[in-house]
């Protein structure tokens, strides 16, 4: 069964005025469609088809830049439109943040790591957290479309919140202001479903 675009959870313009209507419009159905599309192409007719994005990305040949660059780009996507969404934000706690406070120190620590990750992350990526098995959490970044599944790229781990710094997620509102994308960015974070997503990986 072909991968299919996954519909938001939410408008458009739920996330002004951090992420503005215009830019989400594009990059959903522009940006993503793309990617699921030529995901499909790239996998139609190879013992990929039928395997879920996981298993694919997992287990993928990082020398097949269709299924690495396409295939980490419908999973790098699917996963922000869920980390991301103001009416059931919840609050950081529990377990996840105890891991937070454990790996850096505080909360507003981990903050600074995030922003980091994704304020130096040279060109087109993505800034991450994730969870390794026994919960311990880690931040990181990675180049283009890749992330932490797939072989040998990054931290590892399972990916629970993810921040695209792609200039297509931005720029139409903050033109080369990224730090200030990425602020944003912590406005809207759906901290209930990043702790259903620790709880489920570690």
């Amino acid at each position: 069964m072909a991968f299919e675009l996954p519909k938001l959870g939410y408008a458009y313009d739920a996330l002004e005025p951090n992420i503005d209507a215009r830019t989400m419009e594009i990059h959903h159905s522009k940006h993503h469609n793309g990617y699921t599309n030529n995901l499909n192409n790239a996998i139609a007719g190879t013992d990929l088809e039928g395997k879920s994005i996981e298993d694919i990305l997992t287990n993928l040949d990082m020398n097949n830049g269709a299924v690495r660059n396409n295939g980490g780009g419908f999973y790098n996507h699917s996963l922000f439109w869920e980390v991301m969404n103001p009416e059931e934000k919840g609050y950081l706690s529990g377990e996840l943040k105890d891991a937070i406070v454990d790996a850096y120190g505080s909360v507003d620590a981990f903050k600074e790591a995030f922003a980091k990750a994704a304020g130096t992350r040279f060109g087109s990526g993505w800034a991450w957290l994730c969870v390794h098995k026994g919960g311990k959490v880690e931040v990181c970044s990675t180049l283009n479309q890749d992330n932490p599944l797939m072989p040998g790229v990054s931290c590892g781990g399972a990916p629970i919140l993810g921040l695209d710094v792609w200039e297509h997620a931005y720029y139409l509102n903050y033109q080369n202001r990224r730090p200030d994308y990425v602020q944003a960015f912590f406005n809207v974070i759906n901290w209930n479903e990043v702790e259903r997503r620790y709880a489920e990986a570690k």
